[in-house]
């Protein structure tokens, strides 16, 4: 009579357990519900506080350990670019379509109106626009949505029709959009104004 195989030890608890039927796709889920938790917590932090929150205060608020974050986001910078993406997304939106529709006067300065009034009131961009320990322009010129582009495509076309100073470049713009994004919301309207006298061609006021 042929000797019975003694059955192998279980070397895991898939092998004790069995595998549940849905068990990696909710494990799935799961994660991607905790990285959209932790990204939303973020930008509404870095927004109304700034990029001085640490990431350890991002996870408490979001319900969620810090190697959970840690593990979808390994730097605080990944972690901030994927929280302001939603912002660049739109920006970038905006000027496809100004680009597509308006006239390159009024669709240069109503780019750069949004620019301002986004960095204005959103301390976390405003401190990203300043330079304090992220490169935004960096960030911001990635993959599909690149807004300093869409600002150069914008300022040379607002050039071509005698609606900006030929000697304007893009990094003037960028200057003076993180010049503007320094004051609080109260003087939007106004540095908005001034920055557009001092943009403007002669002969096009």
């Amino acid at each position: 009579m042929a000797d019975k195989k003694t059955p192998a030890h279980p070397t895991t608890m898939t092998d004790m357990l069995g595998e549940r039927p849905g068990q990696g796709r909710a494990m799935r889920a799961d994660g991607r519900r905790n990285r959209e938790r932790v990204t939303e917590v973020a930008f509404d932090t870095f927004a109304r506080e700034g990029l001085s929150v640490s990431v350890h205060e991002i996870a408490r608020r979001a319900g969620v350990g810090t190697g959970t974050v840690s593990r979808h986001f390994p730097t605080k910078e990944l972690l901030f670019e994927a929280a302001f993406m939603s912002r660049v997304e739109r920006l970038d939106g905006i000027g496809q379509s100004l680009l597509a529709s308006s006239g390159p006067e009024e669709a240069f300065f109503a780019y750069f109106a949004e620019i301002v009034t986004e960095g204005t009131t959103n301390k976390g961009l405003a401190e990203a626009l300043t330079g304090a320990g992220y490169d935004l322009g960096a960030a911001c010129s990635q993959g599909r949505h690149d807004i300093m582009d869409v600002m150069g495509q914008l300022l040379a076309r607002a050039q071509k029709a005698g609606a900006v100073h030929d000697d304007v470049e893009a990094d003037d713009v960028n200057a003076v959009i993180t010049g503007c994004a320094a004051r609080d919301a109260v003087a939007l309207g106004r540095m908005i104004s001034t920055a557009r006298t001092g943009l403007e061609a002669t002969h096009s006021r």
